[in-house]
């Protein structure tokens, strides 16, 4: 068989060989899985590749763009639709950067769905009580989704998903979105008046320079007391010493993160038998209303084959000199 294109794949884990491997053999790509993530000192793996693949919590930044235009890499392939990651003004004219813009916003929406009813009505807490045979209720009283006004941050695919999911619950929904989406069974509102209104608020927008800290002292003083919190979009959307100031003073309900401004080098591997030495992240763990989960919102089997599709559509297109749909250009950042 003829190897059309050479990519380094790095953060490999088990799941990503389900689909990436035999979908890379019918390409015709030789597929390089390299368990180390991608930084400055991993970056050297790269020669003799024509592209990179990376994730989330790998980074790219200019010093590194430096050595793999020197390497003659011609491609970063993200299997993510956010690009914060990747120093994108210091790759142009150098390297070709390709995202996956869209797998399963379903996926994402129903996780954050799941982390609000399980943080609101303690099924985590009951099903640990349950397993010692501790049937007591008392510390379990959660609040009817039913009719509470909701707030989602963002309406692109994922939060139009999202507001699909609370109509479901006959929830009042307020949205915001400096782009607002037509047929939306929401009411677009300021984000000062969704702030102050929502009883739940679910984020659902790109990082950039507008939205990072989104979540700041001055936001969270305007919201109600015991509202919801959550986030499975970026970590850098909350400020994390703000937010654990304001848990300390009892001002949430409930909050549910699946993602954390400093989740590199934690989120995606084990390190149960480690200390750990980021004292926000420990800190957030402490508080009986708040649940962390591992950057998993995407993760389901449709929306890993999908990632995979996409991706090495995207690969086969550069190689074939086909329209780069999927290209990230300077134009897009806003960071």
């Amino acid at each position: 068989m003829v190897i059309f294109m050479k990519i380094a794949f790095y953060g490999t884990k088990p799941y990503d060989k389900i689909w990436f491997e035999p979908m890379g053999k019918e390409y015709g790509f030789d597929v390089h899985f390299i368990e180390a993530a991608c930084s400055r000192e991993t970056i050297f793996m790269a020669k003799g590749h024509d592209a990179i693949c990376i994730f989330v919590n790998d980074y790219v930044d200019e010093e590194m763009i430096n050595a793999l235009y020197e390497m003659k890499v011609k491609a970063i392939l993200l299997r993510s639709a956010g690009f914060n990651n990747v120093d994108v003004k210091a790759a142009e004219d150098k390297i070709v950067i390709l995202r996956v813009p869209s797998y399963s916003p379903e996926a994402v929406a129903e996780f954050a769905m799941a982390l609000l009813l399980t943080v609101n009505r303690l099924t985590h807490k009951a099903y640990n009580r349950t397993r010692e045979f501790n049937m007591s209720l008392n510390g379990l009283m959660g609040t009817d989704l039913y009719e509470k006004t909701v707030g989602v941050i963002g309406t692109g695919k994922i939060g139009q998903a999202m507001i699909r999911i609370l109509n479901g619950f006959q929830a009042h929904v307020l949205c915001y979105d400096p782009y607002p989406a037509e047929g939306l069974e929401a009411e677009y509102v300021s984000l000062e008046k969704l702030f102050k209104s929502a009883d739940i608020i679910s984020l659902h927008c790109p990082l950039t320079s507008d939205t990072r800290h989104l979540i700041n002292k001055d936001t969270i003083a305007i919201m109600k007391k015991g509202v919801y919190l959550v986030n499975t979009s970026r970590g850098s959307l909350i400020n994390t010493e703000d937010l654990i100031d304001a848990m300390l003073e009892g001002k949430f309900g409930g909050v549910g993160l699946d993602v954390y401004e400093e989740e590199e080098g934690v989120f995606y591997e084990d390190r149960s038998g480690d200390i750990i030495t980021d004292d926000n992240l420990a800190r957030l763990m402490t508080f009986p209303n708040v649940l962390v989960t591992s950057h998993m919102g995407f993760f389901t089997k449709e929306a890993m084959q999908a990632i995979a599709k996409t991706t090495l559509e995207n690969a086969y297109a550069l190689e074939n000199g086909l329209p780069l749909v999927n290209q990230v250009g300077t134009e897009m950042v806003q960071l």
